[in-house]
């Protein structure tokens, strides 16, 4: 199933994909996609729904975050072994992990706002998971079966706020609009191996990411098995894995985003995102 969340910035409806590709409403059913609808049992309902029978959704609809609700955003740096030769950083022997805040959630098509004093706001693709179930000393085998799905996400960073004003990373992800999730919450059962997506990135028109999460260092069951150990993992926690080679900070001069610009970005089978940059308040 794809699930997804539609309507004015925080009056979101729950909705699902239909059979040709449109929107269905679901709120007749679930009041949001959020953690009470993640678990298995709670999909299980969705899924015997007739969904050509629900109420179709206008096609110009703003779609939102995929999910609501949620507790955190657990993000892992340098997990692609080109993106860190590219960071001139050695390969992590362990995972990093930062954490970006929930404040930084938006919709797959809002637009990323550059924060007040920003100069060198960059862009990563990544392959976002969302918790369905309690994940807390999991088993790397048995890491999969705490997921409701998976989701394209953009981790927008402001670089010199992450690497040229100490401490940690987290200020340099963390300004609203930095987190892109959607367009839909495409359920486990449909990605048989989340360690073999293609993702890629475009800004006006030019590719500068085009990678595998075949290539993450650690990938999805590891991951979740390992954050586990630190921190439970709650039902609509999201973890973002990581982001492939070709980032602005990579590139030879280094390019950043500007005002007018357009990020187009996607996962395999995971949708679309497309963003205009605009100078924040």
């Amino acid at each position: 199933m794809k699930l997804l969340r539609f309507g004015p910035t925080g009056n979101e409806s729950p909705g699902i994909i239909g059979p040709e590709g449109e929107i269905r409403n679901l709120s007749g059913h679930v009041s949001d996609i959020s953690a009470a609808t993640l678990s298995d049992q709670a999909l299980d309902v969705i899924r015997q729904l007739d969904v050509a029978t629900l109420p179709r959704v206008e096609e110009d609809v703003r779609v939102g975050p995929c999910v609501n609700g949620i507790g955190k955003v657990v993000c892992v740096g340098l997990n692609y072994s080109d993106h860190a030769e590219e960071s001139n950083l050695p390969l992590p022997a362990e995972p990093i992990l930062f954490m970006k805040a929930t404040s930084a959630v938006s919709g797959p098509n809002d637009p990323i706002r550059i924060p007040r004093d920003a100069e060198k706001t960059d862009w990563e693709v990544e392959l976002g998971v969302i918790i369905g179930r309690e994940a807390r000393y999991v088993s790397e085998e048995a890491a999969l079966d705490h997921v409701a799905g998976y989701c394209v996400a953009n981790d927008v960073s402001e670089r010199a706020f992450q690497a040229e004003r100490g401490g940690q990373w987290v200020k340099g992800k963390s300004a609203d609009s930095f987190g892109p999730l959607g367009p839909w919450l495409v359920t486990r059962d449909e990605v048989a191996d989340p360690n073999d997506l293609s993702l890629w990135l475009e800004v006006d028109g030019r590719r500068y990411q085009n990678g595998n999460t075949a290539k993450m260092i650690f990938h999805v069951p590891f991951l979740i098995a390992y954050i586990s150990r630190f921190m439970s993992l709650q039902p609509g926690d999201v973890i973002l894995t990581g982001t492939p080679a070709g980032v602005g900070m990579g590139q030879m001069p280094q390019t950043y985003l500007r005002p007018g610009q357009r990020v187009t970005l996607g996962v395999e089978g995971l949708g679309q995102q497309n963003q205009l940059v605009e100078t924040g308040s």
